[in-house]
């Protein structure tokens, strides 16, 4: 099948490619490289653009009639800049998702899954969530993806559309063929951050030590990215089971490994692995900080066939990995910079 990923340059985008074309799927990628890295793109069939501009996205399923269905990842995704950047946010994440929703119905296209967070939900008092938990957005990031689900669900009930709603916890990891990783230089999540202080030296920050949970720090469930790729491409394969004669028009699943860890687990767990341990202090909470959830994957498993494969320690050894990985590749072009800027 050809499949459209919108954002696909991206973290995410580009390792659920890499996934669909081992599969034997071929991967057409829309992505405006705000965040995403076009090196990302090689080999495939890439078009420069917003998923908000009728125009670009008109092109592309002019080019690519035969496209069978959409993975939309194509989002910001920083809670602590949605909070300071709320209209930026609404607008790439919801205004551009409508005009993309449109032009896939006006192309014919009318298989939708659509990159989801669960962030969304009002935890239990455990902080586990399954898909029947209340909604409850706690940052203007949250609430994008909440309205957006909303609004696909409106959609889908009164056309041909048909979405399905991956709701992801917290990924981490990278393609385990080193392909594709994390390509933010300052990112904003717990394990990226915990590199950043590693790598500089100093104190890892823990926002708030006063969560309920076992040991006051943030609670997540971090789940590998691979995994999340590889329930992607088992998505795509159930799509039209799962949308069968009678189905609603929108569904919900949740992705996430089961298992909740707090941030402080994390730090152990982060240096267990390497060399030299990373100490931490304490910080005030950001703005849209919350204490986590971890997820209940029951129907993970009953539509997708899916469970989360990889454990924490696989997470975070490939992100290590990722990262030499691509320090080394940075090295590699320095020179090349310099000769084609004299």
């Amino acid at each position: 099948m050809k499949v459209l990923i919108a954002g696909g340059a991206g973290f995410i985008g580009s390792t659920v490619a890499s996934a669909l074309t081992d599969a034997g799927h071929t991967p057409v990628v829309l992505d405006n490289l705000v965040t995403g890295r076009r090196e990302f793109c090689r080999g495939r069939a890439f078009q420069l653009g917003d998923i908000g501009d009728a125009d670009v996205v008109d092109r592309v399923l002019r080019r690519h009639p035969d496209i069978g269905a959409v993975v939309h990842c194509a989002a910001l995704i920083a809670v602590p800049d949605s909070v300071a950047r709320p209209v930026d946010y609404y607008r790439a994440n919801v205004s551009a998702t409508l005009e993309f929703v449109d032009r896939l119905l006006a192309h014919g296209v009318h298989r939708l899954i659509f990159s989801s967070s669960a962030a969304i939900y009002a935890p239990d008092a455990d902080l586990g969530v399954d898909e029947a938990s209340p909604l409850e957005a706690g940052s203007p990031y949250a609430q994008t993806k909440l309205v957006v689900e909303r609004m696909l669900a409106d959609i889908a009930a009164s056309s041909p559309l048909r979405v399905l709603s991956l709701r992801y916890f917290n990924p981490i990891g990278a393609d385990p063929a080193m392909r594709t990783g994390l390509q933010t230089a300052v990112p904003s999540h717990a394990l990226g951050r915990l590199m950043l202080a590693h790598r500089a030296g100093v104190p890892f920050a823990v926002n708030g030590l006063d969560w309920p949970t076992r040991d006051g720090s943030g609670l997540r469930d971090y789940v590998h990215v691979w995994d999340l790729a590889v329930a992607h491409l088992r998505a795509l394969e159930r799509f039209d089971d799962i949308f069968a004669v009678g189905a609603a028009g929108h569904t919900a699943v949740n992705l996430g490994s089961g298992t909740g860890t707090t941030v402080l687990e994390l730090v152990a767990a982060f240096n267990a692995a390497v060399g030299r341990p990373v100490l931490v202090r304490e910080a005030p909470r950001r703005p849209g900080d919350a204490a986590g959830a971890y997820a209940r994957g029951r129907r993970a498993r009953e539509l997708l066939g899916w469970r989360a494969r990889r454990d924490l320690a696989t997470g975070i050894a490939d992100s290590l990995a990722w990262h030499d990985r691509r320090e080394r590749l940075l090295r590699d072009l320095a020179p090349r910079r310099r000769q084609l800027a004299g």
